[in-house]
């Protein structure tokens, strides 16, 4: 049986502060005099970002190195999954009012998450999201610093939050700063509102990536035309039955949009608060839901393929894939010790 822990893959749907140990989380709290919170005490979207927002705070409001732990941890799991290519989800103003400040912060996040990724041996970088519930001026702001880094760490641009309460026309603007700073968009859309917000973010926001999407199942149409355009959905089937957008992994939508020829990534989205990392996420894709191994390839080919990878870590990456198809038995193969890694560019 081939080793998924050895198919190369990029983990794109992610968010830092989501993606916590949970050890960090329990040692971060104790420091303050706090008990850490239950993970698994949450049964709405609102609970959800409750505890998401305790985790965020623990980061925030301590010292600079807590966040830089945080990125070296981030990167540390990816690489142990197999992934040779990561891209965290990160706001800076969410630290720093000062967009001085919020950029320096950004600057460090990169630099600590490119260090670890070298050392390591793969590839780093940053998607910049904008919050939905903040003024669409912040998600401007936020796009002008992402703008900023565009050729230095940053390689997307996302948007955040409930797309059920917030449209995103609101957020056109900064999409358009972003996109002329050459960045990836890929907003959140189809998790807690259906077709209509898978459709908006491709034209009003101009979405080449779509961080869920999986409600597009629900339009025959519209799962055609993100097939005849290609546009990716960087999916996260845990988080979804969590947060109750399927009702079980039994009647998740991916099988069904990848045998519509939607282009689909496999990722964790949070994985402190819903348990799987990306390597156990490829592994219930072969499990729950069947999927073959040249199926799973194909996925990873497209987390690579639809990254903001440089061109040589996306091409070593195809050319590993197609390596892993080709050595079925891998069970008795002795574990990687990096060997396999990227050179980091």
């Amino acid at each position: 049986m081939r080793s998924l822990a050895r198919l190369p893959k990029a983990h794109l749907h992610l968010h830092l502060e989501g993606a916590m140990r949970p050890a960090t989380l329990a040692e971060l709290a104790g420091e303050r005099g706090e008990q850490p919170p239950d993970l698994g005490g949450f049964t709405s979207f609102e609970d959800f970002m409750s505890l998401y927002g305790v985790a965020a705070r623990l980061v925030r409001d301590g010292p600079r190195e807590n966040l830089l732990r945080l990125v070296r941890e981030v990167v540390e799991d990816a690489a142990a999954d197999g992934a040779v290519w990561i891209e965290p989800q990160v706001n800076p103003l969410t630290y720093e009012d000062d967009p001085d400040a919020a950029l320096d912060l950004l600057d460090a996040v990169i630099d600590e998450g490119r260090r670890t990724a070298a050392r390591l041996g793969i590839g780093f970088g940053v998607l910049v999201f904008a919050r939905r519930n903040a003024d669409p001026s912040e998600a401007v702001e936020t796009a002008h610093l992402a703008a900023r880094r565009a050729d230095n760490g940053v390689v997307s641009f996302g948007l955040a939050g409930d797309e059920a309460q917030y449209a995103p026309e609101p957020f056109a603007e900064a999409f358009a700063i972003a996109l002329d700073a050459g960045l990836i968009s890929a907003p959140h859309a189809g998790e807690l509102a259906g077709p209509a917000s898978v459709r908006a973010a491709l034209d009003v926001l101009g979405a080449r990536r779509i961080a869920h999407g999986v409600r597009a199942v629900e339009d025959p149409a519209l799962v055609a035309r993100l097939a005849a355009e290609g546009v990716v959905l960087d999916v996260c089937p845990t988080s979804n039955v969590a947060l109750g957008v399927v009702g079980s992994l039994s009647v998740h939508p991916l099988p069904l949009l990848l045998q519509a020829g939607v282009r689909c990534t496999l990722n964790a989205d949070d994985p402190l608060l819903f348990g799987p990392g990306l390597l156990e996420e490829y592994e219930t894709a072969r499990t729950a839901f069947a999927l073959t191994d040249p199926q799973i390839a194909a996925i990873a080919r497209t987390s690579v393929e639809s990254s903001g990878a440089p061109r040589a870590i996306v091409e070593d990456a195809v050319t590993l894939i197609a390596d892993w198809l080709d050595t079925p038995d891998q069970a008795t193969t002795p574990p990687i010790q990096g060997a396999w890694r990227l050179p980091h560019p």
